[in-house]
């Protein structure tokens, strides 16, 4: 399975949040920290606050910050949400040219292992990306890259 350079990038930005809470984070200071396009994580940002996974508070002292806790952000329905247009083969498309469609199990295939792919995203949280003991090396890691 493949997520897209987007849905990763989304993942980045609500784990920085995750670990980083004792202050609103800013696009840039994120963006730093993981050596990535401020102007795309914009976007991002903005997609993450419209489905109310995050905060945006504009202003001087704005920021960002996870909209909810981590413990109610399942992994499994975020990727379903940002990859909604996620076709593994082109059978899965609308405009599906394969000559071979209405003979081939391809599709079923996977189909199949597309659900087996999700159920598993499905049994994690955000919290679970960021575990105790985890959380204050990632912290540490994503600091001394911001600088």
């Amino acid at each position: 399975m493949h997520i897209t350079r987007y849905t990763d990038y989304s993942l980045r930005v609500l784990i920085y949040l995750a670990i980083n809470t004792e202050h609103l984070a800013t696009i840039n200071e994120i963006a730093k920290s993981y050596n990535i396009s401020k102007n795309h994580l914009m976007k991002i940002v903005q997609q993450l606050n419209l489905k109310g996974y995050l905060l945006a508070i504009r202003g001087k002292n704005g920021g960002i910050k996870l909209n909810k806790s981590p413990e109610l952000i399942n992994i499994g329905m975020l990727v379903r949400e940002l990859e909604d247009s996620n076709k593994l083969v082109e059978c899965f498309g609308d405009n599906n040219q394969c000559v071979i469609t209405s003979s081939c199990k391809l599709k079923q295939v996977f189909a199949q292992a597309q659900q087996s792919f999700y159920q598993t995203l499905d049994k994690f949280t955000l919290a679970d990306l960021v575990g105790s003991d985890e959380q204050s090396q990632l912290g540490n890691i994503l600091a001394l890259k911001a600088v």
